[in-house]
């Protein structure tokens, strides 16, 4: 346990040398918390927050965000979340990020990071949340006065060791501007546009054609926005000579992170796992491990954006084994996802207090997040964008930069 201050740990780090701390969360009645920084394994901490002091605060981050509650529908909650929620508004975000800060990032760590931060050191915070963490926006903390956690730190997601270190994981070559499997906003058979997986960008936004016209012939398959052949099979086909996947579109998560569901134009035909819904079988995160044919897992190319509602919510079970922990275990080395409902523009500016006709935060989060993937870091380049969506929130509030859009993301790396 930690019972005093010691910094001499951060006196240990190499000359030159990047630091970076891997935290731990774990539930286990109150919250358990351990971090150790990479250059000295051999001086772990270990602390305890209390329950009773964290739980009523996570508790207000779960009713600020757009993930429905029990019994709640995806438009009730999307009405709560960006009609009336905390992350909406910027005083009552501020004042919640604060005091996620102040009750989630004990002391001693802060110490740590502010002697390196002192020291002209820019730290790598890893960090592997409890499922009662799940949703915390770590990069959106505000651990100083108009002074968030990303504006210090990198920071990403550490997927456990049992998928780090899973017999038989290989990490792909990263190929600089290899090709990109491309699946934007895929048909789902017997979904039309307006039902629960219909479009999720609506008509093809400008920002989206820029980005199609701008990858070219990098593309595979060929392009095309709202596509109703883009199936299992067909994908599989290109994700061997990928460098880089990116997905816009529907996940789902039923009852086990392994059931994590990918949606793309799969009709009844397909071979998988997952039953039918309507006219339509789903890919699962199973499906990818093991294959949707017995013994054929699918090749994971070194990048993978999973843009899609609670596309990384896997970390909410006991169990994490969803779809950022299929890809990892077959090839990728980062995994951009999400930890909550994601807003279509359509829902913005249905359910948004201040949105117009023309309001729309989707299509830029998608641009972003795929310029990340094209850079030597990712994880750096995408907190180069929320840092700039944060200080764009604080100076005009707009809600197309509220961090109910840009702190749903988070970069995994394997």
């Amino acid at each position: 346990m930690v019972t005093r201050l010691d910094l001499r740990v951060v006196d240990r780090l190499p000359r030159g040398a990047r630091p970076v701390v891997q935290v731990k969360y774990v539930d286990a009645g109150d919250l358990y918390l351990t971090w150790r920084w990479e250059h000295a394994p051999d001086d772990p901490r270990v602390m305890v927050l209390d329950r009773a002091r964290v739980g009523p605060v996570l508790d207000d981050l779960t009713v600020a965000l757009p993930s429905p509650l029990p019994s709640e529908t995806v438009p009730e909650a999307l009405d709560r979340a960006l009609r009336h929620g905390a992350f909406a508004d910027r005083d009552r975000e501020n004042a919640l990020s604060a005091a996620l800060a102040a009750e989630l990032i004990p002391h001693p760590l802060a110490a740590e990071l502010t002697l390196l931060l002192d020291r002209g050191t820019r730290p790598h915070l890893r960090i592997q949340p409890s499922p009662s963490t799940a949703h915390v926006p770590w990069e959106a903390l505000l651990v100083d006065h108009g002074t968030r956690m990303v504006d210090e730190v990198d920071v990403s997601a550490l997927p456990p060791a049992t998928v780090r270190y899973a017999p038989g994981r290989r990490v792909s070559a990263w190929r600089p501007g290899g090709p990109v499997a491309c699946v934007l906003d895929p048909v789902v058979p017997g979904f039309p546009d307006d039902s629960a997986l219909g479009s999720v960008l609506g008509p093809a936004p400008g920002a989206i054609t820029d980005l199609v016209a701008r990858l070219g012939d990098r593309l595979v398959p060929a392009p095309g926005v709202r596509r109703a052949d883009i199936t299992r099979d067909e994908l599989v086909a290109v994700l061997g000579e990928a460098a880089r996947l990116l997905y816009v579109g529907h996940v789902t998560t039923p009852e086990h992170s392994l059931d994590t569901r990918l949606h793309l134009s799969c009709g009844a035909t397909s071979t998988g796992r997952a039953g039918l819904v309507r006219a339509h079988r789903p890919v699962t995160a199973a499906d990818i491990v093991f294959g949707h044919r017995a013994g054929e897992p699918w090749p994971m190319p070194n990048r993978v954006a999973l843009i899609a509602c609670e596309s990384g919510g896997e970390t909410r079970f006991a169990e994490p084994l969803g779809l950022v922990a299929a890809a990892i275990h077959n090839g990728a080395e980062y995994v951009t996802a999400t930890r909550w409902t994601l807003p279509t523009d359509a829902g913005l500016r249905r359910f948004a207090v201040g949105a117009t006709e023309t309001t729309t935060a989707l299509p830029e989060a998608v641009v972003a997040v795929d310029h990340a993937h094209d850079q030597p870091d990712p994880i750096a380049e995408l907190g180069a964008w929320q840092r700039s969506k944060a200080a764009a929130w604080q100076q005009h509030a707009r809600i197309e930069d509220a961090p109910v859009f840009w702190a749903a993301f988070t970069t995994t790396r394997g």
